[in-house]
């Protein structure tokens, strides 16, 4: 089948994506909408009248930046609720706490590259149990909510480019095997927000629910506060000599916009870059963009959303 494309492309921006659309009554979720990217996909929800709920950590970042939003839109709807992902005790309360129906659950919250290897209380690697197992808490415990959404509803990964460094080490998911490597944790939990999108798809769609993933392109945002000093450097360099390109937040946010309105993406298990879907490549193939075949594959789709609900069963069950 032919690819998805749109009209918009790599420079094109949220609003230039949003700009004719009428959101009035739609609610949407942003995880992580306090800065970078997640901050200006709520800016452009709310200007097109979209009802949206700020999810982060910190409620006061979430308020500054809902006070700024309404500033620049005019939006009286801008919400702020507490979110820890990796405290799936704040998750199930926001669940809790939502009433009626959701159009739009945007999963762009995230951490980068932790220098060293992290355990979660429960014994999980930081980085997949952020970006990966509270988001898919979050979003199970949601289903309900988007289901009821009249038009159907929307579930949108931040994922990266990183997902090509690598797949889902079901045997060895919290690194108790292997020398850790930040890269290689952020990619296994990028892969994870691919999965996602395409088991939710899989299961949900009778529903009305799809899901699509991304890839925002380079930005430089708090994302990047773990990277080394070294890392960034030579970041910098390769833009200087025009070997990578670094996007705005707004353009960022953008590919996020697509897969949240654009008519094109009514039908989920998708991975996007620069709007538009991105090539399936090898597994093995050397190169900076598209998405990895084991990012798409439905048994590890599958598989990783069992191992993941049984991740969830033993943290109910107090292991």
């Amino acid at each position: 089948m032919p690819l998805i494309s749109t009209r918009f492309d790599a420079t094109s921006t949220a609003a230039d994506v949003v700009a004719g659309h009428d959101l009035s009554g739609r609610r949407a979720i942003v995880t992580g909408g306090g800065s970078g990217i997640g901050v200006e996909t709520v800016r452009a929800l709310a200007s097109a009248g979209a009802e949206v709920t700020i999810a982060v950590r910190d409620p006061e970042q979430g308020a500054r930046a809902a006070k700024n939003i309404a500033g620049t839109t005019g939006s009286t709807t801008v919400r702020v609720a507490r979110l820890d992902l990796l405290d799936l005790d704040s998750v199930a309360a926001i669940v809790a706490d939502w009433d009626g129906p959701l159009d739009l659950l945007i999963n762009n919250a995230g951490v980068m590259a932790l220098p060293q290897l992290t355990l979660t209380d429960h014994g999980w690697e930081t980085q997949f149990a952020t970006n990966h197992l509270g988001h898919f808490a979050l979003t199970v415990g949601l289903h309900d909510a988007l289901a009821a959404a009249p038009d159907g509803a929307r579930i949108v990964s931040v994922s990266s480019t990183g997902h090509l460094a690598s797949p889902v080490h079901f045997e060895d998911i919290h690194v108790a095997q292997r020398a850790y490597d930040p890269w290689q944790a952020y990619g296994q939990s990028k892969t994870a927000n691919v999965l996602l999108a395409v088991e939710a798809t899989r299961r949900w769609a009778d529903d009305g629910i799809v899901a699509n993933a991304l890839m925002p392109g380079g930005i430089m945002t708090n994302l990047q506060r773990h990277v080394s000093a070294d890392v960034i450097e030579g970041w910098e360099k390769a833009q200087r000599e025009g070997t990578v390109t670094f996007k705005t937040p707004e353009q960022g946010a953008a590919t996020t916009l697509v897969a949240a309105v654009a008519p094109e993406f009514a039908t989920g298990g998708h991975y996007l870059e620069d709007c538009n879907e991105a090539p399936t490549v090898a597994d093995d193939a050397r190169v900076r963009s598209g998405v990895r075949q084991w990012a798409l594959d439905a048994d590890n789709a599958r598989r990783l959303w069992e191992v993941s609900e049984e991740h969830l069963a033993r943290h109910h069950q107090g292991d």
